[in-house]
């Protein structure tokens, strides 16, 4: 993974709407529309799970504030440990850089899709002292680009 490719920090939050207000009025950001979705993912000791999810992101960059509000007892529960979480990179290669990753001691806590498959658009990687590297597939820069200056994600 390339540092120069850092583009946000990933924060558990228990109520999104509060933190928005909270940590946008603080830190002079505004926020993408809201999403709130169902996101299918691969967990180690679960397999194939999908979790509902609201997610945003700071609009002003380079490096983004992603919010992030899971439900209780997932990943993303903001309410048993809110805060920073992990901290976001492009990559081209994100079975590579998570397979190196691995290689070198760090455990995968998620994927977007199985191993077998590739590990899909993003991971999860978390080192040996606990930092937690989200490699996320740089062919979705243009999407997040537009869903920073005000339009969909989609």
């Amino acid at each position: 993974m390339n540092f120069s490719e850092f583009f946000h920090v990933g924060i558990r939050v228990p109520d999104i709407d509060r933190a928005m207000v909270e940590v946008g009025a603080q830190m002079g950001v505004t926020w993408a529309s809201v999403q709130d979705r169902p996101m299918t993912v691969w967990m180690p000791n679960e397999g194939v799970v999908t979790l509902p999810l609201k997610v945003t992101y700071s609009c002003e960059g380079p490096v983004h504030l992603e919010l992030l509000q899971g439900p209780a007892g997932s990943i993303w529960d903001g309410n048993d440990a809110p805060g920073a979480h992990h901290f976001g990179v492009w990559t081209d290669d994100v079975k590579g850089d998570t397979e190196k990753a691995l290689a070198n001691g760090w455990t995968l806590e998620m994927a977007a899709a199985p191993p077998e498959d590739g590990y899909g658009r993003f991971t999860y990687v978390k080192s040996p002292t606990g930092v937690i590297v989200e490699p996320v597939f740089s062919a979705a820069k243009e999407r997040f680009a537009r869903w920073w200056a005000g339009g969909e994600l989609a």
